[in-house]
């Protein structure tokens, strides 16, 4: 039998894939740096502050009609790099990332995705407003009238594979490689809706199916408190899905550690960043999984073609989804990904946030991958 999670779309495999916002004059992030915190844990090599190696920030408007928070590494008019992030996560994943690829000669472009810290949060009451066509519609928008190129390179981690994955589907003519992390492409089956495969093969209580309900998720985070609920989430390193159990993803008196590749500065940003606009933009996107099922029927069973590296951690709950390594490792994912490079990176005793556990060796996978088409 076909395991419901490849009945969806080229969506969920169990991952952690799977805020409202608006701007006061003070609030716009401006084409300096963020507070003291952020620019010194941002700083991964220092460089001799090569400026390359500067982040800077802007805040630019779409033609969606959305606000999307920039931040920017790397000389002007050298390949660009878009650099997609995943929940619970902002730009800021990448701050590792972005200084080695403008080390390497290319420029850094890392958005907070709509819903997301210092972008805009557009209906957030309407997880309608955060399918996969919304969300890349942003994309292809910065893309030819922000960034004011015909193709980018991409990497992109769990939520942020996801949208990238819908943006080589949807317009493959503005990619040029792709870097998927975590999150692998499952093609859109006509067979199931995701949610609906995913409550039945785990239950009520996985995350993905705790989280459709507006506001129920909201009130258990709350009561957890930010910082918690991101040690939660940033230490979870069990191979095998995540429960959110009606009773309680926890106590309060918890005590999570976190880990090593986490200092407070960074647990810091974020805590500060989701304080100020809560989950709900992030959760939407889990939402909006049956209705982009539902927009998207005219990509049942299509192929992605564009050349792709893919990355994952063998502790990565996403590793350990039903029939997952099967498919990547025997055929299956070559099949519906034909451009694939042939050598799928496994690496060993690293978790979910692979990009921030192990960043010198993703940031030279990404660079070595890029380099071959640049």
């Amino acid at each position: 039998m076909r395991c419901p999670l490849f009945m969806g779309t080229s969506s969920c495999l169990g991952g952690l894939i799977c805020s409202c916002c608006c701007f006061d004059d003070d609030d716009k992030p401006n084409q300096e740096q963020e507070p003291a915190a952020m620019a010194a844990a941002a700083a991964t090599p220092s460089a001799d502050d090569d400026q390359t190696a500067i982040i800077t920030h802007r805040t630019v408007e779409l033609s969606t009609g959305v606000r999307l928070h920039l931040a920017e590494a790397g000389p002007s008019g050298a390949p660009t790099v878009l650099l997609l992030h995943g929940f619970p996560e902002l730009w800021y994943t990448w701050r590792h990332q972005m200084r080695a690829l403008a080390a390497a000669g290319y420029r850094a472009v890392a958005p907070d995705l709509r819903g997301y810290g210092d972008s805009d949060a557009p209906a957030v009451a309407d997880p309608g407003q955060y399918t996969a066509l919304h969300v890349v519609g942003d994309l292809v928008a910065l893309i030819d009238d922000v960034l004011g190129e015909k193709q980018v390179f991409v990497a992109a981690h769990d939520w942020g594979a996801l949208t990238a994955w819908s943006l080589c589907l949807f317009r493959p003519d503005k990619v040029r490689t792709l870097v998927a992390l975590s999150v692998a492409y499952t093609p859109r089956s006509a067979a199931r809706k995701p949610v609906d495969g995913l409550r039945a093969l785990f239950g009520d209580d996985y995350y993905i199916c705790r989280i459709q309900e507006a506001g129920e998720i909201e009130a258990e985070f709350a009561r957890l408190g930010t910082e918690l609920v991101l040690k939660k989430f940033f230490s979870y390193r069990y191979p095998g899905p995540l429960f959110f159990p009606k009773s309680g993803w926890g106590s309060l008196d918890d005590e999570v550690p976190l880990p090593s590749w986490v200092t407070e500065e960074d647990l810091k940003y974020y805590t500060n960043k989701f304080e100020k606009t809560g989950f709900t933009g992030g959760l939407n996107y889990y939402r909006a999984l049956n209705k982009t099922w539902e927009l998207t029927s005219p990509w049942t069973l299509a192929k992605i073609n564009v050349p792709v590296k893919f990355i994952i951690g063998d502790l990565d709950l996403t590793y350990h989804s039903p029939g997952i390594q099967d498919f990547l490792h025997k055929g299956g994912f070559k099949k519906f990904v034909p451009l694939l490079d042939d050598d799928i990176v496994v690496m060993k005793d690293v978790g979910h946030f692979i990009n921030e556990e192990k960043p010198n060796e993703v940031s030279e996978h990404i660079i070595n991958f890029i380099k071959k088409f640049s």
